[in-house]
C-alpha cells in the first residue's frame, strides 16, 4: 500500500505557512473504515471546562512509538503501540512525504454531532522544528467540512475532507491559523481522521 496519483496541490497561506492537499491520496487497495476501527483502541474521553467535566464529542486514541507521550486538552497521553494497518499507513506517508512520523492522534466522528472546535496543534513537543510543525490529516469514511481561520485577520479557508484524502499542514500554519471540524445537521455517516505527527523528546513532561 502506498500513496499514489498526482503530486499534491500546494496551497500558500503566507508568512511561511502552507498546505499540501491530495483529494485522493490513497487509491486502489487500501484499508476500509470498518477494518481500521476494528483494530483501534478507541475510547470516550473528557476534559475540564470552567470546573465542569465535559465529554469530548468524538472517540479518540493516541498511537505511537514508546517515547511519544503527548499533552493534549490538559491531559498527558502515553502511546498505544502501532496497529498493523496504522503501521502500513505510516510507511506510505513517510515514503511520499519524507518525514519520520512517530505518532498519530485518532479521532472517530460517529455522526454529524461529533466535532472538534477551534484549535491549533502548536504544542511544544511537535516538530520537526519550531517553524515547521507538520500535521498530516488522513481521512476515511464520510466527507466532512474542515475550516481554517487566520488568528490575526480572521480570513477563512475551507476544504471537504473525503475518503482517502490527505491534507498536510506545514511551516508556520499552526502558529498563524486555527482549524476546526464543525458539527452538521445534515445526515452523515462515521468518519475516521488519522492525524500523523512528529513528536520530539523536548515534549517529555
Amino acid at each position: 500500500m502506498s500513496g499514489s496519483g498526482p503530486a499534491p496541490a500546494r496551497v500558500e497561506l503566507g508568512d511561511g505557512a502552507w498546505l499540501d492537499w491530495w483529494p485522493e491520496f490513497l487509491r486502489g487497495e487500501r484499508p476500509q473504515l470498518a477494518e481500521l476501527v476494528g483494530e483501534l483502541p478507541l475510547r470516550a474521553d473528557t476534559f475540564s471546562l470552567f470546573g465542569r467535566t465535559v465529554a469530548v464529542p468524538r472517540l479518540v486514541a493516541w498511537i505511537g512509538d514508546p517515547d511519544c507521550r503527548y499533552r493534549y486538552s490538559g491531559q498527558t497521553y502515553g502511546p498505544t503501540p502501532w496497529t498493523p494497518l496504522l503501521a502500513r499507513l505510516r510507511a506510505a506517508l513517510a515514503e511520499r512525504i519524507g518525514l519520520p512520523w512517530n505518532a498519530v492522534l485518532v479521532n472517530y466522528y460517529r455522526d454529524g454531532r461529533d466535532s472538534v472546535g477551534w484549535h491549533a496543534d502548536d504544542e511544544r513537543e511537535l516538530g520537526p522544528g519550531p517553524d515547521d510543525v507538520a500535521i498530516a490529516s488522513l481521512s476515511f469514511g464520510s466527507a466532512r467540512r474542515f475550516v481554517m481561520r487566520h488568528r490575526a485577520t480572521g480570513e477563512r479557508r475551507e476544504w471537504t475532507l473525503g475518503d482517502g484524502s490527505l491534507l498536510v499542514m506545514r511551516g508556520r500554519t499552526q502558529r498563524l491559523w486555527r482549524h476546526a471540524l464543525p458539527k452538521t445537521a445534515a445526515p452523515v455517516g462515521p468518519r475516521l481522521n488519522l492525524s500523523f505527527r512528529v513528536v520530539g523528546a523536548k515534549g517529555e513532561p
